[in-house]
């Protein structure tokens, strides 16, 4: 009986769509496991849409999609990357690994990373980072710690034996990241213990705090994403969004257009001092909770049923909350996170997740604890060093 592995990169729409379908058979019967939807992974894989455009990620990005195979049979998969921004950002040689799925099985972890490993040698990289599917602005990071529960929208997941096979081929931890849980009748006290010390301290200084106008979505989410990038300056392992033209050639242009139909409009808003916005807020209704009926396929029907089930949601995830310098420790994120607490109130919500949240940021992970909030989930990255 033949028991090789071969490894070999996708070639074919056939191929695309073996890669894509293998986690049905890794998760079958796993009820905390979301179907990705398909056609928004397929784009987050650098593959051509009909019109031949790739996602604008790989404006300033290369990577490779490789399947491994026994038999016939495809029993791993992985996406290496090169980020040509992180490397200038960072004047590093660093590949990345995202999409990674995989049967209990070393040997084809192994085979699928070596392949990878020689493509990045080719182009120069001298280590890899990885998971992130395709960067750490999109979902990224391997589940460590929280398998009891499925993960809230835009979090990954995956089974506990996954962190075993990445470590058995020669990677390490570099960084966690974590998700935290809170009810929602204890924000809600929090904010209210809190809220007249920090109104009063900000008394005078101008300080506003502006709705998020749906009539004006893009250029909202272009003020957003200026806050995002420029307060995330810094920390570990960033790199910026990349903008883009009206016409649409930006990954900033693309977000605004993949988050007009699932934002709440009441879950976001901007702290502005003298008019000028200093921060933001975003957070996000937990769809997966009607992602995962939908196996995959967003079209013709899914957004329907996602525009229309999303009144029983009941769950949110607070994504971000974003200071420029300067106003970090200002005392305005309890401002904003006021907004979330009335924002919560007609949509009946039971609790948060804040994530996630780096392991190396004490400031955010102190105040959250210090809070209340209970440690939900872990996530880790890893190196590896060629």
């Amino acid at each position: 009986m033949n028991d090789e592995i071969t490894v070999r990169a996708t070639a074919s729409w056939a191929d695309q769509r073996r890669f894509q379908g293998l986690p049905w058979s890794i998760y079958a019967g796993d009820p905390n496991w979301v179907p990705p939807l398909i056609s928004q992974e397929r784009a987050l894989l650098g593959w051509k849409n009909w019109r031949g455009r790739r996602h604008p990620f790989y404006t300033h990005a290369e990577g490779i999609t490789l399947l491994a195979e026994r038999r016939g049979v495809v029993v791993g998969r992985v996406a290496v990357l090169v980020n040509h921004v992180h490397n200038r950002k960072y004047r590093d040689r660093l590949g990345f690994f995202g999409f990674f799925e995989c049967i209990d099985d070393v040997a084809v972890a192994r085979a699928l990373f070596e392949c990878g490993r020689a493509w990045l040698l080719a182009r120069g990289m001298t280590a890899c980072r990885g998971p992130v599917n395709p960067s750490l602005n999109y979902t990224c990071g391997m589940l460590v710690e929280g398998f009891s529960s499925p993960p809230v929208f835009l979090m990954t997941y995956n089974p506990q034996y996954y962190a075993q096979l990445i470590e058995a081929c020669g990677f390490v931890k570099s960084q966690d990241l974590y998700a935290y849980e809170m009810d929602v009748s204890l924000l809600a006290k929090l904010v209210d213990r809190y809220k007249p010390a920090v109104d009063s301290a900000l008394h005078g200084r101008g300080l506003t705090i502006r709705s998020f106008d749906p009539s004006r979505f893009e250029e909202e989410i272009r003020t957003y994403l200026d806050i995002y990038n420029s307060s995330l300056d810094g920390t570990w392992g960033f790199t910026p969004l990349q903008g883009g033209t009206r016409a649409g050639n930006g990954e900033v242009t693309r977000i605004a257009r993949d988050l007009k139909h699932i934002i709440a409009p009441e879950f976001a808003a901007f702290a502005m001092v003298k008019g000028q916005p200093v921060g933001a807020v975003l957070a996000l209704l937990d769809y997966n909770q009607i992602i995962r009926t939908l196996n995959g396929r967003l079209l013709p029907f899914g957004l329907i049923r996602l525009m229309l089930g999303r009144s029983r949601i009941d769950a949110a995830r607070a994504m971000a909350m974003t200071m420029v310098p300067g106003y970090q420790q200002s005392g305005l994120g309890l401002i904003l996170m006021d907004r979330l607490v009335e924002a919560a109130k007609p949509w009946g919500l039971r609790s948060w997740e804040f994530s996630w949240v780096l392991e190396s940021n004490s400031s955010s992970r102190g105040s959250l604890e210090r809070a209340g909030t209970k440690h939900a989930k872990t996530y880790r990255m890893y190196d590896r060093t060629f």
